[in-house]
């Protein structure tokens, strides 16, 4: 990190005695919690053994490793913290990514138990972060303002929860111990280090507050009330507070709104108190809006408008028994409707609904449907219609998230708040089956897992919901303890993605560095026959494995380049006409490692280190014809680049033809990791791709799905093309399927003017 240029609050010089008391307010106290913590792990590992039955024996070695090597744990943790604060104070924050993946070891990927601890290292950071969110922004910025200027975060704040998992990986990194036992230490040290962990941030940012630092940023007890949290149900109060709660769709579109409606004119209309884009003046505008779509579609037409009066409006209950009927058994017509996409699902279901009342006894030409029920289905088709249109949903999880229509309305129908609370336990429901569908074709195991699963859910609404939205928190709750073990592999998967592509690019820069040096050595000379086959074929691999074990820095690649000059200088001598030389004497032992390393071992190799030394004594005795080829080479090749699991983007334009804004490639460039952005295709569907990791050798960015698998790697020059041809949006926060979809609900509606996802300006 670097002083910002940006914030005059950071301009400060280092100070000295307030980073020795922030040092000491956390460090030992936490390092001491820690080992008490462990402390009691033995105990918890052989209560753990005791309900494993078969499978005890891995927590019992667990107990006994963790008792024989308990002070090394708790040292490695120190080490570990104190190296993450001496960077601090050394003027180079340490990123906990970086040290996280440091233990990697040259050509070899990190093996499936180094990733798992890694992933549960992450998830005990998360979990500390969620709990210590705001008081965090705080210490990141005043610890930043002592330290001399620096912009922390996440990533670099020594004392960070990112840090302190970093710090709980490294200290059991060395114990033999099987994966779960491991998983199950890490998440023990969760439970016991994260109250402390909070209390400990309090403490520390108070007591920065009290010696000045950075006053205006407030926080701790002692200078205001501790801020309320999002209620998990929503509920009244939410409700009331929805301005905080409610998406940021929404934000937009009361803003348009506002702006291009002049409802600002009409404030004096507004209870005291009441946000102008609150939860009912949100609901009132979009009725407007879909009156005036409506009205634009039928303005022309008063003798339908004359008929409606005379029709009486369906009551919401007889409206609830059509959908019941609907839900446990939807007609041919609505699922054809769900399975096309030219087909309204708004105007599908008005048909259904009147045409099904006929069930009930009433008769369809006398009633129409009340304007507010109208609105909840046409909010509800158009929501599903941009959803199974924009989203990847094909064949049976098209199928299924079209099933969930006909239960929307109902929820609509009874709870409008569903539209403008993000925690609505519907909306919560629709995002995760939404997630769990969206590009899965089951080509996998787990993939078929987390569909049937899927399937499950689904039948379970449709079967057993009838006005009691209960059913929606109680699945939502099921299926996200699903969902969650479902993630962790998908964690793994995408770990392991960036290794793949992290070994690609070394190798890749490996092979151009070794076709460098032969070209360096061969030039435009004709060599003999042995010396430049030797040099474009066991050599020139021995050299490209030489880099991607040691670097240009080892032994082995320096050894390998002064080989080839020496051999070279030979050759020059020969071609001088020198006679009795003993050629390549000194070289023998390094030529056979080489050949060595293409397969050649024992007389094969000792053939062809003669070969060489025969060519290099025809060369001096001017009889070309005495030289000698090398025997035949077995036939070596490193690892090709592994192909995606899953169709790659195709980007827009060749490197050489490239036309973008030099400002959005730089925008690209800044991107944080885990930045989800909006993969655009060029029939309009929508995939959110994450950025999962950038590579230190060619800076291009790695993009995974949302089950973990690379799908794009591309430039940040190569993707501001695509913001320019309006291919990639940044992803909004927080957002779900629902929001997604009413973002393309509202852009259909508002003829006015689009209210467009966030872009990357």
């Amino acid at each position: 990190m670097s002083p910002t240029q940006h914030d005059p609050m950071l301009h400060h010089a280092r100070d000295e005695r307030l980073l020795a008391l922030a040092r000491d307010a956390v460090l030992p106290p936490l390092g001491d919690a820690f080992a008490a913590a462990v402390a009691r792990y033995d105990d918890a590992l052989f209560d753990r053994a005791e309900r494993a039955g078969a499978s005890q024996l891995p927590f019992l070695d667990g107990m006994r490793e963790l008792r024989r090597r308990r002070d090394e744990i708790v040292a490695r943790f120190r080490v570990q913290l104190d190296l993450g604060w001496r960077s601090l104070e050394a003027g180079t924050p340490l990123s906990a990514e970086v040290a996280l993946a440091s233990q990697s070891d040259g050509l070899s990927l990190v093996g499936e138990h180094e990733l798992e601890s890694r992933l549960a290292a992450r998830n005990l950071a998360a979990a500390m972060l969620r709990d210590c969110k705001q008081v965090l922004l705080r210490l990141d910025r005043r610890l930043g303002w002592v330290a001399g200027g620096m912009e922390l975060d996440a990533d670099s704040n020594p004392v960070g929860p990112e840090h302190v998992g970093v710090a709980v990986h490294e200290a059991f990194a060395t114990c033999d111990l099987t994966s779960e036992v491991r998983l199950v230490l890490i998440k023990l040290c969760e439970r016991d280090l994260s109250v402390v962990v909070a209390k400990l941030y309090e403490t520390l940012d108070q007591g920065l507050a009290r010696e000045g630092v950075l006053p205006a940023l407030g926080g701790g007890y002692g200078t205001g009330a501790r801020p309320a949290r999002a209620p998990e149900g929503g509920g009244a109060w939410a409700e009331a507070r929805g301005e905080e709660y409610s998406p940021a769709w929404a934000t937009r579109f009361m803003q348009r709104w506002q702006e291009t409606r002049g409802v600002m004119q009409q404030g004096f209309d507004t209870p005291a108190g009441t946000p102008s884009g609150g939860p009912a003046n949100l609901l009132d505008a979009l009725h407007q809006l879909l009156q005036e779509n409506r009205g634009l579609r039928s303005g022309a037409e008063p003798a339908a408008q004359s008929m409606q009066a005379d029709q009486r409006p369906l009551s919401q209950r007889e409206m609830l028994s059509v959908l019941s009927l609907l839900q446990a058994e939807p007609s041919a017509t609505l699922r054809a409707a769900i399975g096309d996409d030219g087909e309204s699902l708004s105007q599908r279901l008005k048909s259904e609904v009147l045409s099904n009342a006929r069930q009930l006894g009433v008769d369809p030409s006398s009633t129409r449907l009340d304007a507010k029920d109208e609105d909840a289905i046409d909010l509800v088709g158009m929501l599903f219609d941009v959803l199974l249109d924009e989203r990847d949903l094909e064949g049976r999880p098209r199928e299924l998230i079209g099933r969930l229509v006909v239960p929307f309305v109902k929820v609509a129908l009874l709870d409008r708040r569903m539209f403008v609370q993000k925690t609505h336990p519907a909306r919560r429901l629709l995002n995760a089956l939404a997630e769990a569908c969206e590009g899965n074709h089951g080509q996998s195991a787990a993939e078929r897992t987390l569909l049937a699963k899927v399937e499950e859910i689904v039948e379970r609404l449709v079967a057993e919901f009838n006005e009691n939205l209960a059913i929606f928190m109680t699945l939502e709750e099921e299926f996200r303890d699903f969902l969650e073990q479902h993630r962790r592999r998908v964690e793994v998967t995408e770990r392991r993605a960036a290794e793949i592509q992290r070994g690609q690019e070394r190798l890749e820069l490996a092979r151009k560095r070794a076709e460098f040096e032969v070209g360096n050595r061969l030039g435009e000379r004709a060599l003999p026959q042995a010396v430049a086959e030797f040099l474009r074929n066991p050599w020139q691999h021995h050299i490209t494995l030489a880099l991607l074990r040691e670097g240009e820095v080892g032994d082995a690649f320096t050894e390998a380049l002064e080989l080839a000059d020496g051999l070279l200088e030979e050759l020059a001598e020969a071609q001088l006409h020198i006679v009795g030389k003993p050629w390549l004497q000194a070289w023998q032992p390094r030529l056979r490692q080489i050949f060595a390393s293409v397969g050649l071992h024992g007389d094969a190799a000792d053939a062809a280190v003669d070969a060489l030394h025969d060519t290099l004594q025809a060369v001096a005795d001017a009889r070309p014809e005495l030289e000698r080829p090398l025997p035949e080479l077995p036939v070596v090749a490193l690892p090709q680049p592994v192909a995606a699991e899953s169709p790659a983007i195709e980007l827009v334009a060749g490197t050489d033809t490239l036309d973008f804004d030099n400002a959005d490639a730089e925008r690209i460039r800044a991107l944080p990791i885990g930045t989800w952005l909006d993969f655009i295709d060029k029939d309009g569907r929508v995939q959110p791709g994450k950025l999962s990791w950038i590579s230190p050798i060619s800076s291009r960015l790695l993009f995974v799905n949302r089950r973990g698998v690379r799908f794009c790697v591309a430039s940040a020059e190569e993707l501001a093309v695509m913001v320019r041809l309006g291919r990639l949006r940044m992803h909004v926060e927080d957002d779900g399927a629902f929001d997604s979809a009413m973002q393309g609900v509202i852009e259909r509606l508002d003829a006015s003017g689009p209210v467009v996802a966030p872009t990357l300006h």
